[in-house]
């Protein structure tokens, strides 16, 4: 892949090709706008990484005997060749919610009273529960299934839309109400259930391009979810988005109940079992989740993850107040601009990342996307208008979309087959740990020092990176060259 040599803790995230396994990323997701899966703001919006991993055959393990912990076979699953279009249906259906709620939120904030630190603090408290849930999450879908963790999701965020709904009526107490529709939060995870559902069901040969049409799906949402956020919130108040949002969950609840199947999971697929005779691996096993983190070549990885998004993070996690006070923009004006980061993101994901991945090493990406991140920090850091960002947006796109792709494709390829829920449930939980410091530090920043420090931030942040990265030594020839 590289034509000069490779970092050694980059080399050592790539196992022999018999131990790749096919993944997602997670998501949030969401990425600009938040998809901490929560994402409670717009940095779910550029967490697209979700075809980052389209070209790696799965680990094939022994076929465990009939009726002993053994999935459905993929044979068993031919006759339903609908589930995976409807796993994509359902997927657009609550991403669209979840950014309808991304585009009220400030303003029943503000209706509420809370200030921008106030707000900070609500996006914190969604992190942390996002941040706590994420792994938990994906170790109850290998073990339970996908129709169990989809209907789960559902569920939770029906709750949450129900709450957020109650807090916009007067004669309640709004803000302990909308603190408390954070809570169920932590178990919002329909995009990597999603993401499972498709991997497990698609050919190798059809997984890219299904990976693919699941990142589509999110762009959808986001596009679809800001324009119908703002709209309804113009038109009807801001409960009506709230509404709408909890009718569309309980409809994906009742037919992830009657429509998906138990398990999608293949006979090949090699599956971690507990000992004979000793018990089952529970679901909040911390010591199976933590242990991946010391694997070699997986933490410089992850580090690289969480510290070069982290100042786009910030900004984007603010945006919402950003787009109030300092663009001077109205709910509609907003959510257009919302579905202008969700076609970039599309055209970036589906078309430029693919093509340049064939081109380039892993490691040349990564250091672009930091490189562009400084560029765009620089950019951000002297702009006024909004017109001025829509300039910078392409480039913060590209940036995010090339970060999350890269470090999670190399994530995913330094874990066995038997540890890859575990792997995706931490990289989704890099936004939510985002969101978990982020809105209260961002909130500060804002107040203290206005929109130009999270451009300084940003600028720093990677071009002390980009040292560190281009400082480590080049030991292998690969084929593909920067």
């Amino acid at each position: 892949m590289c034509g000069g040599g490779k970092p050694d803790w980059l080399s050592k995230a790539v196992l022999p090709a018999s131990s790749l396994v096919t993944q997602h990323p997670a998501p949030g997701a969401t990425g600009l706008l938040p998809l901490d899966r929560s994402q409670g703001s717009a940095s779910v919006l550029l967490n697209p990484s979700l075809a980052s991993l389209q070209r790696q055959p799965r680990m094939q393990g022994a076929a465990a005997p009939r009726g002993q912990g053994r999935s459905p076979s993929k044979k068993d699953t031919l006759g339903l060749p609908w589930v995976v279009p409807l796993t994509y249906v359902l997927a657009a259906l609550e991403l669209t919610c979840l950014f309808m709620q991304f585009s009220i939120l400030p303003y029943l904030s503000r209706s509420l009273g809370l200030d921008s630190v106030a707000f900070g603090y609500l996006q914190t408290t969604f992190g942390v529960l996002q941040l706590l849930g994420g792994p938990v999450f994906g170790r109850f879908a290998d073990q339970h299934g996908a129709r169990a963790a989809l209907s789960l999701s559902f569920l939770a965020a029906s709750a949450l839309y129900l709450l957020l709904a109650a807090a916009c009526s007067p004669a309640l107490p709004g803000v302990l109400l909308l603190f408390a529709s954070r809570l169920p939060g932590a178990f919002m995870h329909t995009l990597p259930a999603a993401q499972m559902v498709v991997t497990d069901l698609s050919a190798p040969a059809e997984r890219p391009a299904a990976l693919g049409r699941l990142g589509l799906c999110f762009g959808v949402g986001v596009i679809l979810g800001s324009l119908l956020g703002g709209t309804l919130n113009s038109a009807c108040g801001v409960h009506c988005p709230a509404i709408v949002a909890l009718v569309a969950n309980l409809l994906g609840a009742i037919i992830s109940v009657t429509c998906i199947p138990a398990s999608t999971k293949g006979a090949t697929v090699d599956v971690q079992a507990a000992p004979p005779g000793g018990p089952k691996a529970s679901v909040f096993d911390l010591k199976a989740i933590s242990r991946l983190l010391l694997l070699p070549g997986v933490l410089p990885v992850f580090l690289i993850k969480v510290v070069s998004g982290f100042p786009s993070g910030l900004f984007m996690i603010m945006f919402s107040i950003i787009s109030m006070d300092f663009f001077q923009l109205g709910p509609s004006q907003a959510g257009y601009l919302m579905s202008f980061f969700g076609v970039l993101q599309m055209v970036v994901q589906g078309l430029v990342i693919g093509r340049l991945s064939s081109h380039f090493s892993e490691e040349a990406l990564l250091r672009a996307s930091v490189l562009v991140f400084m560029v765009v920090g620089l950019a951000m850091a002297l702009m006024s208008t909004v017109l001025h960002f829509c300039f910078l947006v392409p480039g913060l796109v590209f940036s995010l979309c090339t970060l999350n792709v890269v470090t999670d494709s190399m994530l995913t390829k330094a874990v066995s087959a038997s540890d890859t829920g575990t792997m995706l449930g931490l990289c989704a939980s890099v936004q939510p740990l985002t969101r978990t410091l982020g809105p209260t530090l961002g909130g500060l920043l804002y107040r203290s020092f206005g929109v130009p420090i999270f451009g300084h931030v940003q600028f720093a942040v990677n071009f002390f990176l980009l040292l560190v990265l281009w400082r480590k030594p080049m030991t292998h020839k690969r084929d593909k060259a920067w």
